[in-house]
């Protein structure tokens, strides 16, 4: 890891409003470094909308966001360097090879070594079979797979994981669960969301309900305790919407 901040995301007030609709209303938020923090909520809740924010990628209305020590509304470009994304999108290109679109992305990170870094990444993802191959003929799951690469590939201090599962198969999950206590083992975090509770709630050293604009936690001192409170706040956000 290379930033000492103390916090590894941190959001003070964070507000975001589409229009006259509030999504994130008041939002104060801490993850520290070495934590898996799962975010659960209901569809329209903003879990898209505070990942969006803390990658750079849309900024709030109000409040301060900090992400790896980088306040992003003076210092954007420091905090993108430390940042690895997985969204709905691969950010990859279609007509590109899985390793020449990790070289074209470790060439942006200003990579030394970004040929043997592609190759190393493609390992971690079981893809070096597929390392010759055009993006646009692999699976689903294989380009999902791909684009996780690409989050990692820069060894980012935090990883930003939108539904990171999703078309994924039970090796390519197995694969995700192993990359991510990897991170967290040597002192970085993630911050994910996720529909699957049971997988969430495996992976997350942390498990929060997104619901009113608020991040809300159980409050329990017994860890199956909390599980029992994570999933009925889980059930209760998803039957009342947002």
């Amino acid at each position: 890891m290379t930033n000492a901040a103390a916090e590894a995301v941190q959001t003070r007030s964070l507000e975001k409003s589409f229009g006259e609709w509030p999504v994130l209303w008041d939002l104060d938020l801490s993850v520290p470094w070495g934590e898996t923090l799962v975010l659960f909520g209901a569809n329209g809740a903003g879990k898209t909308t505070l990942l969006r924010i803390l990658a750079t990628h849309m900024r709030a209305d109000y409040g301060s966001v900090a992400v790896a020590g980088y306040n992003l509304r003076t210092r954007p470009e420091k905090a993108r360097r430390r940042i690895g994304v997985v969204g709905h999108r691969s950010l990859l290109y279609d007509d590109l090879t899985c390793r020449e679109n990790l070289v074209y992305y470790g060439r942006l990170f200003g990579l030394k070594d970004h040929g043997k870094r592609a190759d190393d990444v493609l390992e971690k993802v079981r893809l070096s079979s597929r390392a010759d191959h055009r993006v646009r003929t692999l699976s689903n799951g294989m380009q999902k797979r791909a684009a996780i690469a690409r989050a990692i590939l820069h060894e980012p201090d935090v990883l930003l994981l939108d539904e990171p599962e999703a078309g994924l198969d039970r090796e390519s999950v197995s694969i995700l669960g192993a990359i991510l206590a990897e991170w967290t083992d040597t002192g970085r975090s993630v911050v994910m969301t996720t529909h699957d509770l049971d997988l969430g709630l495996d992976w997350a050293h942390r498990a929060g309900v997104l619901r009113g604009g608020k991040v809300n936690f159980p409050d329990s001192d017994s860890p199956d305790s909390a599980t029992s409170d994570i999933r009925q706040a889980v059930a209760d956000a998803l039957e009342a919407g947002r």
